[in-house]
């Protein structure tokens, strides 16, 4: 079976995320979205809020591409999540260039850890190159309209945080 880990904060899930999802679920026979207890981040949603928006967001997929879709909080080092969740492969999205520096870095930390998990980086659609979780806070914090960014649940979930 080819697993696979997607790992970020996903604070909140975009649909930049769901787009990297859908295309991966059709690499590996089960997807896992590996969510980051990041402390240092200061998360705007808890991890139960986030691990309840991704498995919302992701059940439909997980139907209609036949790949076993899974949230999966974890607090460790990637390299040993990949480990425990049995990956294979890790899966990261790119934005930008910007984006390759701090990736090409993080591929070669986790390749010297553990050579046998190979790092596999999928672009952002054009239309969702823009979009970043940090952003989309923002706007949605300022009173923005972030209908272009995330689900319908999603926004619903914003704009109860912020009123």
């Amino acid at each position: 079976m080819r697993i696979g880990l997607y790992p970020g904060t996903f604070d909140p899930i975009t649909l930049g995320h769901i787009d990297i999802i859908r295309r991966a679920a059709a690499l590996v026979d089960r997807l896992v979205i590996g969510v980051a207890i990041n402390r240092d981040k200061g998360p705007l949603f808890d991890l139960d809020s986030r691990v309840a928006m991704i498995e919302a967001e992701c059940a439909t997929l997980s139907e209609v591409t036949g790949t076993e879709i899974i949230a999966h909080p974890f607090e460790n080092l990637l390299i040993d999540c990949a480990r425990d969740v049995g990956a294979q492969i890790i899966v990261r999205g790119l934005r930008a260039v910007a984006d390759f520096e701090y990736e090409y870095q993080m591929v070669g930390m986790n390749r010297a850890l553990d050579d046998s998990v190979e790092t596999v980086f999928l672009m952002a659609e054009a239309r969702h190159q823009a979009i970043a979780s940090k952003l989309v806070k923002e706007i949605a914090r300022l009173g923005g309209d972030v209908s272009k960014f995330v689900t319908p649940a999603v926004k619903t979930a914003l704009d109860q945080r912020f009123g």
